[in-house]
This record gives structure tokens, C-alpha cells and sequence, in this order.
């Protein structure tokens, strides 16, 4: 294919032919997706609303558009106002200047966080076709344009093409350190994680700041340095610095909290979160799960339809449909599947990959033959710790527990990824060890589950202790079990009051009431309560 003959045409404009030295072959790599993909936008009027139907923000206040234009610039949370103010902006601008390139990358990042933030697929597609035309117009050295298609392919959950998208951002750029955070989400997507180590590795020496700590956070966690990952995101949540990044940063320290088994830290996170953005729907998602494990079933409730109405995640109808069928109301319950499985439906129409949650769904509440031909699929794509866990689930659920626990043994494989201590892994591990009778195993991993967080499923968590009951005391003169931990002091988020502290002994530290303050921290060191 003789890729400078291409003439696209954009709003009735066709453009120059190119003049002088062909594209370099990163460029021409771009222009053959381009062209093959089918992402030629045919003019303006098929991307961008009519005028007259142009978005009109809700009173963002001033200086909306420039906050929004640098969030999205450094791949921050903005807020949903300022978003759509930005959007609005972008498209009054590009009517009368449809050749500018730099707009048009800055659109289509745009439309990436909208379609994030609202669970709107059709903003996937816009963006596609927004991304695609800035580069049409500016083939070579468009950095803003990869790293907008790299961010809309991790959000899309393709993650090898985002992958490929951001190597290609770090070639033409590589001292650009906004790209770093987009690889290191894919890499850890398709589970190459010596590569999310390395790439942070280089984030930190370009750059070092909240966006950072948080990326390192993730990382930190996935590698099982729990408290280094909760100190790192607390510095990030500290220096944030908008209301809408800090309530991301937040949600994560509340992610992370609940993960280690403490719903009333992870609790006084999400609210701190949602004092700070009101729109922070994951907080009110994880608002819900918190709650149920503290028995307030009527807040949890109200958090979990709130968290959907404002984005009807498959993952929340998932949680909201286990929690209705914990409390014996089959038919709300049968309600929630059926809204997940719309709305998968509606994501795989905008090129959304729910391939793993949809499976988990499949595993425990459908067809677990057909979660099994789904995951294998998915674990062909990108052979991550996800999506080994999920699979080896389906098959111990289809009674293939020989094959099973090869994939469910692979979240403990720590050289390559397993390191994050999970209730839901060790349950899976555990049970499929239980069927197996691997007795010893067994136990240790179902005691696992419930030691790392004993409320991580209203569904399974009781069917842990049951399984657990079932097994008994080990044999006389076996291995000790191991001692239980303890529970690790988390800061406090800001303007929380503190919590009450169980008696405990030996006497627990008092907990901080104050994040600390955000420098860049030294690399980690694995210590033993690791």
C-alpha cells in the first residue's frame, strides 16, 4: 500500500498530499492502523454534534475548560462538570478549525474520561474516530494523539493494543513521562509484571508527584507491599491537587483498605472521597460493600443503586445482585444479572472487553461451561493474574480440578506477578484444593482468605468458614498454623474523626490522623510483615 496516496477528507477539506522524505516507520505504522482500521473520520458533521445541539456545561465555573484541558493533558481525574464543559469547548473550537490536530487529540482524551467516568460507551467510539483524525493531520511526532489511543484501549480493557500504542508514544517521546502511567497499566494488564517494575522504574526518575505515588501504590500492591502501597497512596492524596484527583486517590486508599479486611477504615476513606467529588461513583460502590460488612444492609443498598445510576458498571450490578441474594431476595437479585448482561452487552457494542467479570459471573450464577470457553480465550489475549484466578475458578465450577488448580496456584507464583494477597484468590485456591482432598492446603489457604479480609464476599465468605469447620484441626504433630496477623495502622483520611480501637494485645498504636506529607519516597524494602 502506498500509504502517502491516502486522501482523507475531513469536512469537506481534502488534504495535501505530502511533500519531501517519506514517514519514518513509526509514522507509517500509525497511518497503516489508521487506514486499515477504518478509522478515516469522512468530515466533521459524522463526529461532532450540530451546533445547535453543542453540550452546555453546568455552571463549571471559571476557568473549567483550561482545569479540565490540563487534567486530561496529564492523565488526571477532572471533574465531571469541568469535562463536559472541555468537551463542549473542543467541539465549538473544531467546527470552525477542523486542522487543528492538537484539538483534536485533546477531544478524544476527553471523550476517553467521559466514557470512563459514565460508563458511555459511545464516547469510546467518538473518541476512536477524534484520535484517529488528529493523526491523519499530524502523522509524525503527535505524542498527545498515541497517548490518547493508549489510554482509550486500557480503558476499553485492551490492553496489548494499548500497550503497543504507548511503546510507540515512548519512541517518538521518551523523556514524556505521562506516557509511563498508560504502559504501566498495560503491562499489568497482560500480566507482564517485570514490566510495570521497570517502567515505574523510569516514571520516577522523569517525574515524581501524586499522579506517581499512585501509579507506584498500584504497583506496590500488586507486589504484596501492603504497607508501602497504603503510605505511597496516602502521600498521593495528600499532595493532590484537585477535588476530583484527591477523591481518586481516596477511593484507592479505601480500595486498599478494604482489601485488607477493614471496612471501617476503607469506610471513612470513601466518604472523605466523596466529600471531595460528589461524582466519585466508585467510592459510593465501594460505600456499599463496606457497609454490608457492618451490617447496615439499607445504607449498603442505597450506595450500590446511587454508585449505578451514576455509572451501571457490570461489576456493581454484579456486587449488588450477591448482596440481594444474600439476603434472600432472588427476584431484585435476578434483577441486578440481568441489568450486568445488558450492560456487557452495550460495552462489547462500544469495544469494551467484560470478558473477566462477565466470566466470574458466568462461573457462580450461570453457565460455568461457557465462563470456561470464555476466560481460556481471555487468558490466550493477556495471561494475567486476574484472569488466571477467574478461570481456575470456572473449570473447579464445570469439575475440572486437576486442570483448575494450575490456574488458581498461579496467584502465588510471585516472580511472575502474584503477589497481591487477595481473600477471593486464596477462597478459589482453597476450595479447589478442598475438592481435590489436598486437606493441609486447603486449610491454609481458606484460613488465608478469611485472615486477609473475613468479609470479602456476602456470597462466599460464610461458605469459607463452613468449608473451614468441615476440614477441622489439623493432625496431631502437623504444621503449626501460622500466627495471625496484625491488622496494620492506616492513615486517617482527611477530616475524619478517628476511630474507636479495639482492645486488642498486644495494645495497638494509636492511628494517625493526618496523611503525611507528600516527597517522593525511597524505593521499598520487603520487610517481614510483608
Amino acid at each position: 500500500m502506498e500509504i502517502e496516496k491516502q486522501q482523507p477528507v475531513l469536512s469537506g477539506l481534502q488534504l495535501q498530499e505530502p511533500r519531501g522524505p517519506r514517514f519514518s516507520p513509526v509514522a507509517q505504522r500509525v497511518l497503516l492502523r489508521v487506514v486499515v482500521g477504518g478509522a478515516v473520520v469522512g468530515g466533521v458533521l459524522v463526529l461532532l454534534p450540530p451546533a445547535r445541539h453543542a453540550m452546555v456545561p453546568p455552571s463549571p465555573g471559571p476557568g473549567a475548560v483550561s482545569r479540565a484541558q490540563r487534567a486530561v493533558a496529564a492523565g488526571v481525574p477532572a471533574s465531571l462538570p469541568d469535562l463536559t464543559a472541555l468537551i463542549g469547548d473542543r467541539e465549538a473550537h473544531l467546527r470552525a478549525h477542523p486542522r487543528d490536530e492538537q484539538s483534536w487529540a485533546v477531544l478524544g482524551s476527553a471523550y476517553v474520561e467521559e466514557a470512563r467516568r459514565t460508563a458511555t460507551p459511545a464516547y469510546y467510539s467518538k473518541a476512536e474516530k477524534a484520535l484517529h483524525t488528529s493523526l491523519q493531520l499530524r502523522p509524525e511526532r503527535n505524542t498527545e494523539a498515541l497517548e490518547g489511543l493508549a489510554a482509550l484501549a486500557n480503558a476499553r480493557g485492551e490492553f496489548q493494543e494499548a500497550k503497543e500504542w504507548g511503546e510507540e508514544a515512548v519512541e517518538q517521546s521518551p523523556k514524556r513521562w505521562t506516557t509511563y502511567p498508560l504502559l504501566i497499566d498495560a503491562y499489568a494488564g497482560i500480566g507482564d509484571y517485570k514490566a510495570t517494575r521497570k517502567t515505574l522504574e523510569k516514571l520516577q526518575k522523569l517525574h515524581s508527584g501524586p499522579a506517581v505515588l499512585a501509579q507506584a501504590s498500584r504497583v506496590y500492591w500488586d507486589r504484596g507491599w501492603r504497607e508501602d502501597a497504603m503510605a505511597t497512596i496516602a502521600d498521593a492524596a495528600a499532595g493532590a491537587g484537585t477535588p476530583a484527583e484527591e477523591a481518586v486517590f481516596l477511593q484507592q486508599a479505601g480500595d486498599l483498605a478494604w482489601e485488607r479486611g477493614d471496612p471501617e477504615q476503607s469506610l471513612r476513606y470513601y466518604e472523605a472521597a466523596l466529600r471531595a467529588d460528589a461524582d466519585a461513583h466508585g467510592a459510593l460502590a465501594g460505600q456499599g460493600r463496606a457497609l454490608a460488612a457492618l451490617g447496615r444492609t439499607s445504607d449498603a443498598l442505597n450506595a450500590y443503586r446511587t454508585a449505578l445510576a451514576k455509572r451501571p458498571a457490570p461489576r456493581y450490578a454484579l456486587e449488588l445482585g450477591e448482596l440481594y441474594e444474600k439476603l434472600g431476595i432472588g427476584r431484585a437479585a435476578r434483577e441486578q444479572y440481568d441489568l450486568l448482561r445488558e450492560r456487557v452487552r452495550q460495552d462489547t457494542a462500544g469495544g469494551v472487553d467484560d470478558e473477566l467479570v462477565l466470566g466470574l459471573f458466568e462461573a457462580d450464577h450461570g453457565d460455568p461451561a461457557e465462563a470456561v470457553e470464555r476466560l481460556r480465550d481471555e487468558w490466550d489475549r493477556r495471561p494475567a493474574i486476574p484472569v488466571a484466578d477467574a478461570l481456575g475458578w470456572a473449570l473447579h465450577r464445570t469439575g475440572a480440578d486437576e486442570e483448575a488448580v494450575k490456574f488458581a496456584s498461579k496467584v502465588l507464583d510471585k516472580e511472575h506477578g502474584g503477589g497481591v494477597r487477595s481473600a477471593l484468590y486464596m477462597y478459589h485456591l482453597g476450595e479447589i484444593e478442598r475438592s481435590l482432598d489436598l486437606s493441609g492446603p486447603a486449610r491454609r489457604h481458606l484460613t488465608d482468605a478469611l485472615r486477609i479480609n473475613p468479609y470479602f464476599s456476602p456470597l462466599l465468605a460464610p461458605l469459607a468458614r463452613e468449608a473451614l469447620d468441615g476440614l477441622g484441626e489439623p493432625p496431631a504433630g502437623g504444621p503449626p498454623e501460622p500466627p495471625e496477623e496484625e491488622p496494620e495502622e492506616y492513615p486517617e483520611p482527611p477530616g475524619a474523626e478517628p476511630a474507636p480501637q479495639p482492645a486488642r494485645t498486644p495494645a495497638a498504636k494509636p492511628a494517625r490522623t493526618s496523611a503525611p506529607k507528600p516527597p517522593q519516597p525511597p524505593a521499598p524494602r520487603r520487610s517481614a510483615s510483608h
